[in-house]
């Protein structure tokens, strides 16, 4: 059985952010891409949410957060069966403490 991925209100925001940025610093198009790429590669996740690796940075918290790469970003989620929450996505580029706070 499919395991349903929930994108929670943070993770909404930081693509929203994402396509703000790209819509400005590029265009309206590549802004759409990019964020449509971002929510594609997460669809694996219901058929095999434990491939991506722990995220090291977040190993202390209650839930055990995981990681999935795509270009320069770090879509961070945890299963819940049935779930998979999906609970940001965070620009690799940035200082990694950012993700701690």
């Amino acid at each position: 059985m499919d395991l349903t991925i929930i994108w929670l209100d943070t993770a909404v925001h930081k693509l929203e952010a994402i396509f703000d940025f790209y819509k400005i610093t590029e265009n309206v198009t590549i802004a759409e891409k990019i964020v449509s790429s971002i929510v594609d590669a997460t669809l694996i996740l219901s058929k095999q949410p434990n491939i991506g690796q722990v995220e090291p940075l977040l190993k202390n918290r209650k839930n055990q957060y995981r990681y999935l790469v795509f270009e320069n970003f770090k879509i961070i989620y945890w299963v819940d069966k049935p779930y998979v929450n999906i609970a940001t996505v965070f620009d690799c580029r940035q200082n990694p403490i950012k993700l701690t706070v």
